[in-house]
C-alpha cells in the first residue's frame, strides 16, 4: 500500500509576481483603475486636465517677450501665430518687473531693500531651524531696528536710541521686582521706558549724530510700492501678530475681571469689523485723533492696524490650542511648583502652540495676502502698481499677464510657509516611534 502525503515535501521555485500588479502599470491599476467608478474619474479628470493645459500651455509658452507697448506685441502675434487669441505679451513683465518689485523706490538705493531681505532670513533663520548657530539671535534682536533704519534711511542713531528704551525698561524692571513685586515693577518699567522714548530719545539722537554721524539718505513713505511694500506690511504683522496674540490669548482666560473683559472686547470688536474698514481708518480718521501738526507716517498707521487685526485672530487660535490641552497638564505644572508665568513658558505654552501651528500659519499666509488690500487707500502694492501700469498708453489694456505675475510671486510666499508648517509639525511630532 503506497503511503499519500497531504503536506508538499518539496518546495516550489519564486516565481515572479504578475506584471499587471508591480510597478507603474500596478500601481495605476490600483490608484486610478481599482474599479469601474475610478475608471470614469480618471478619464473625465484627464480630459479635464488636457483642456485646461491646452489652454494654457500656448498662453504662456507661445507668447511675445520683447516689445515696447501692447499694441506692437499684438503685431508681432498676428505675425507668428496669424492670430491675438491665446497668446500672452509678457514684455510688459520683462520691462516693469523692477517697479513691480520695488514701487518707485530710488533706483540707485535698490541695495537697501535687498539687504533688508538678506538680514530677514538670517534673522529668522535661528527661530525656524534648531540648527543653525545662535548666535544669530544677536541678529534676530537687531533686526527689527535695522529694517526701519535701512528703508526709510536717516540716521542710525535715532533707532539706537529707541532700542535702548527697552534695555531701560529691562533694567528697571531687575532693579525693581524685589521691592515694588512683579506687576509693580512691569509698570514701573513699562512707563520709564515710554518717559524715555518721549522725551529723551531726540535730544540724545541729535547728540550721538553730532559727535559720530552715521546715517543713510532719508526717504519718504511714498516711494514705497511693489511687492516690497507687501513684504515689509506682512513680515511687521506677521513678526508682533503673534506675541500680541498670546498675551491676548492669556488675557482672555484671565481670572482678573477687567483684563478679561479688554481682551474680549478687543478681540470681538477687531474680528467683527472688515480690514478694509480699519484702513480707511488708518489713512483717513486716524490723523483726527491726533495733536494738530502730528506726522503719523501712513505706511506705519497701516502697519498697526493690519498688526491688530491678525493679532485679533491669533489669539482666537491660540486659544483654541490652550483648549485642547488636558487638564492634567495644568495640574502637573502645579505639582512641580511652577509659579504662573512659568508653567506657561516651560509646560502649557509649547504644546499649545504645537497645537496651534497649521491655524497659526494660516492666519499668517492669510494676513500676507490681505496686504493686497492697501491698494483701496492708494499704497502702491503690487495691484496699486498695475492700474499704474495700464495708465500708460503703451500698456492699457493689458491685465491678465500683470495678475499672473503678481499671483506667482504671493504664491512662492505662501506655498514656502505651508511647507513650513509640515515640516515643522513633522519635527515636533511626538505620539511616532
Amino acid at each position: 500500500m503506497s503511503e499519500t502525503s497531504f503536506v508538499r515535501s518539496d518546495m516550489l521555485p519564486e516565481q515572479a509576481p504578475p506584471p499587471a500588479s508591480v510597478g507603474p502599470v500596478g500601481w495605476l491599476r490600483e490608484n486610478l483603475f481599482s474599479n469601474w467608478q475610478n475608471t470614469v474619474l480618471t478619464v473625465v479628470s484627464v480630459a479635464f486636465i488636457y483642456y485646461i493645459l491646452a489652454g494654457l500651455f500656448p498662453w504662456i509658452f507661445q507668447s511675445v517677450w520683447v516689445a515696447d507697448s501692447l499694441s506692437e506685441c499684438r503685431e508681432i502675434m498676428k505675425a507668428a501665430w496669424g492670430s491675438t487669441h491665446g497668446h500672452a505679451c509678457w514684455s510688459v513683465i520683462r520691462e516693469r518687473w523692477l517697479q513691480l518689485l520695488f514701487g518707485f523706490y530710488p533706483s540707485e538705493l535698490y541695495w537697501r531693500p535687498i539687504l533688508a531681505f538678506i538680514l530677514l532670513l538670517l534673522a529668522v533663520a535661528p527661530v525656524l531651524f534648531p540648527e543653525v548657530p545662535k548666535r544669530l539671535f544677536y541678529l534676530t534682536a537687531a533686526y527689527p531696528f535695522l529694517l526701519p533704519w535701512l528703508m526709510w534711511g536717516g540716521t542710525i542713531w535715532v533707532f539706537a536710541a529707541v532700542a535702548a528704551g527697552f534695555a531701560v525698561g529691562w533694567i528697571a524692571y531687575r532693579l525693581l521686582e524685589p521691592k515694588a513685586g512683579s506687576l509693580g515693577a512691569f509698570i514701573s518699567a513699562v512707563l520709564l521706558s515710554i518717559i524715555w522714548w518721549l522725551y529723551i530719545v531726540d535730544p540724545v539722537s541729535d547728540v550721538l549724530q553730532g559727535v559720530i554721524p552715521i546715517g543713510l539718505t532719508a526717504l519718504e513713505s511714498r516711494v514705497f510700492g511693489g511687492f516690497m511694500l507687501s513684504i515689509l506690511i506682512g513680515v511687521v504683522a506677521i513678526g508682533c501678530s503673534l506675541p500680541l496674540g498670546i498675551c491676548l490669548a492669556l488675557g482672555r482666560q484671565s481670572d482678573l475681571l477687567v483684563v478679561k473683559a479688554l481682551c474680549v472686547g478687543f478681540i470681538e470688536f477687531i474680528r467683527g469689523v472688515p480690514l478694509i474698514t480699519l484702513l480707511f481708518v488708518a489713512s483717513t480718521l486716524l490723523n483726527i485723533f491726533l495733536p494738530p501738526g502730528t506726522d503719523f507716517d501712513i505706511i506705519l498707521r497701516v502697519m498697526i492696524m493690519v498688526t491688530l487685526f491678525a493679532a485679533a485672530y491669533m489669539a482666537e487660535v491660540i486659544r483654541g490650542g490652550l483648549a485642547a490641552l488636558p487638564t492634567g497638564q495644568y495640574e502637573g505644572a502645579d505639582s512641580l511648583g511652577l509659579d504662573y508665568w512659568q508653567s506657561q513658558r516651560l509646560v502649557i505654552m509649547p504644546q499649545a502652540l504645537k497645537i496651534s501651528i497649521p491655524g497659526i500659519v494660516s492666519t499668517f499666509i492669510g494676513i500676507f495676502k490681505d496686504t493686497t488690500l492697501v491698494s483701496i487707500i492708494a499704497l502702491l502694492d503690487p495691484i496699486g502698481l498695475t492700474n499704474s501700469i495700464r495708465a500708460d498708453t503703451a500698456w492699457n489694456g493689458i491685465y491678465w499677464e500683470l495678475f499672473a505675475f503678481i499671483a506667482l510671486l504671493f504664491f512662492i510666499f505662501c506655498f514656502g510657509m505651508s511647507r513650513y508648517s509640515m515640516y515643522l509639525e513633522r519635527r515636533l511630532r511626538t505620539d511616532h516611534h
